[in-house]
């Protein structure tokens, strides 16, 4: 990839912004990504689950290639007092035309970072059992904790089961 990738941590949504994750979320969904929405996704669900996305606890961050955004990612921070020290990775998602590029991984580690910064040290994650985002998890240390069978709904009515991860940091 020549252009740079820059990861900018999002802290207000504003109208570009919104409407480009917007059509990030719709073209993941149409590829079959498994981020909790079924296809068909309308322009107006995925705006309107952008525009509530930025909640306390919640941190979210883009890739932006030209100044257009190719991937984001969440860390959603535990807020329960017993659970002050971990967090979960949520809703990672790379454009199809940008993938295998190193975006996923530049995006898992600044969440990781942030995690760190954030005295988290148990960070948690699921995914589609075997979609090739568990490839990426494997490879950046994330442990199978275990799999729930017909777990998520696909957009052929299967019941698909999911595959749970965790790190220490």
């Amino acid at each position: 990839m020549r252009d740079e990738i820059k990861v900018l941590e999002i802290k207000s949504m504003e109208p570009k912004i919104l409407e480009e994750l917007a059509e990030l979320l719709v073209s993941v969904v149409e590829d079959g990504a498994s981020v909790g929405f079924l296809p068909p996704l309308s322009i107006e669900k995925a705006r309107e689950y952008w525009s509530d996305v930025l909640q306390p606890g919640i941190m979210l961050w883009i890739a932006n290639i030209n100044e257009s955004i190719v991937g984001t990612v969440q860390l959603h921070l535990a807020m329960k007092p017993n659970a002050s020290h971990r967090a979960e990775i949520a809703k990672l998602m790379v454009d199809q035309q940008y993938r295998r590029n190193g975006i996923a991984k530049l995006l898992m580690e600044t969440a990781e970072s942030r995690a760190r910064a954030e005295g988290r040290s148990l960070l948690v994650l699921d995914t589609r059992s075997g979609d090739p985002s568990n490839l990426l998890y494997r490879s950046l240390g994330y442990i199978e904790a275990g799999r729930i069978p017909k777990y998520a709904k696909s957009s052929d009515g299967n019941l698909d089961e999911t595959t749970f991860y965790y790190k220490e940091i």
